[in-house]
C-alpha cells in the first residue's frame, strides 16, 4: 500500500527471456517481494522462456502490454541474447519509455549493453562488467563510466554480472524500502556475511 495515495503500490515488473542469467536479480526480487512489492514478470510474449539455468518461466504478461505508468520499476537482468541477437531491443526501447516517463529502471550485466546500443547511458553515470564490454557497443557515453559495484543516476539503477547485492541495495534505495543504516546492514550481511548487521535488521524488523 502506497503511505501517501492509500492506494495499492504498483507492482515492479521483472524482464524475463531465453538465457536471462538467473543469479542477478533474485536478491532485489525476493527482498522486494518480502517487504510487500507485487513482482511480474514481462516477457517477449506470453511464451515460456528458459533462463541459463534451466528455469522454464511463464510471463505474466507480454511487453507490448506492458506501460509505465502501471508500473513501479523495470528490471533487467543479463542474457545471452543481448549480445547476440537484437531479440531484447524491444526492452531496451521500453526502458527508453520508462527513463521518459520517469520511471525507474535496473539493469544489469548484458542489458546494460542494451542500454547503451540504445544510447541511455551517453548522458548518464553508469557502469557494467568492465568500461571495454561497453566500449565494444560504439556507444558515446564511456565519459560516464564509474568504476563500482553499482551505481544510480536518478531513475537508473546499472550494475555488474558479479554484484548482484549490490545491484540490489541500489534498487531498495531507490525504492525506499530501506535507508541508512538498515541499508547498510542488509548490504554487510548478504555481501560480506557480517553476523553483527543481524541485529541492526532484527531491531528494525527488517528480517
Amino acid at each position: 500500500m502506497n503511505a501517501t495515495t492509500g492506494r495499492p503500490a504498483k507492482p515492479v515488473h521483472l524482464a524475463v527471456y531465453d538465457t536471462l542469467a538467473d543469479w542477478e536479480t533474485g536478491h532485489a526480487t525476493a527482498q522486494l517481494a518480502r517487504t510487500g512489492h507485487e513482482i511480474r514478470t514481462v516477457g517477449p510474449t506470453t511464451a515460456p522462456v528458459r533462463s541459463t539455468g534451466g528455469l522454464r518461466i511463464r510471463p505474466d504478461l507480454a511487453l507490448d502490454d506492458l506501460r509505465p505508468e502501471d508500473s513501479a520499476l523495470l528490471i533487467l537482468p543479463g542474457a545471452d541474447l543481448w549480445d547476440t541477437t537484437d531479440d531484447l531491443a524491444p526492452f531496451a526501447r521500453t526502458a527508453r519509455a520508462f527513463l521518459d516517463a520517469g520511471v525507474p529502471v535496473a539493469a544489469i550485466c548484458g542489458a546494460t549493453a542494451g542500454l547503451a546500443r540504445e544510447g541511455l547511458l551517453d548522458d548518464r553515470d553508469h557502469t557494467s562488467a568492465v568500461s571495454f564490454y561497453l566500449a565494444a557497443t560504439g556507444y558515446a557515453g564511456g565519459g560516464r563510466y564509474v568504476e563500482a559495484d553499482a551505481v544510480t543516476d536518478g531513475a537508473l539503477v546499472t550494475a555488474g554480472p558479479t554484484e548482484p547485492v549490490a545491484f540490489a541495495r541500489e534498487i531498495l534505495r531507490l525504492l525506499g524500502v530501506y535507508e541508512g543504516e538498515v541499508l547498510d546492514a542488509w548490504y554487510r550481511l548478504f555481501h560480506d556475511s557480517d553476523t553483527a548487521a543481524y541485529a541492526v535488521l532484527e531491531k528494525a524488523g527488517a528480517l
